[in-house]
This record gives C-alpha cells, sequence and structure tokens, in this order.
C-alpha cells in the first residue's frame, strides 16, 4: 500500500479491511515522513505497532 491511500483510509468513515502479514487490522494514525503507519489488530486495542507503510495490504 502507499501513503497516500492509508491517508484515505484514516480519513474515510467507510470500514476498509486492511492486512498486516493476513491479519486484519485498524490503522490508527501515520508518519509520512518515516513512511510508516501505527496499526492495531482488529479486536484487540492494547497491541499497537509501528509497521512500514508498503507492508499493510488493502483486501
Amino acid at each position: 500500500m502507499d501513503m497516500n491511500r492509508v491517508k484515505q483510509i484514516v480519513s474515510s468513515p467507510a470500514d476498509i479491511t486492511v492486512h498486516y502479514h493476513g491479519v486484519s487490522v485498524w490503522i490508527d494514525s501515520y508518519d509520512e515522513q518515516n513512511n510508516t503507519a501505527t496499526i492495531h489488530m482488529r479486536g484487540s486495542h492494547e497491541e499497537k505497532r509501528e509497521v512500514p507503510v508498503e507492508e499493510l495490504e488493502e483486501v
């Protein structure tokens, strides 16, 4: 995925399915300078991680 699509998904009111290594995730925020996104697994708000945007996949 690219940063422009990440920004669209974050600002969208729609529920857009995104996977990180095959696991369904929510995108919480993004960092354009580092080309990363902060995500958490759907159903688990405790475990957040920062991942490279290119490793995210829209399903």
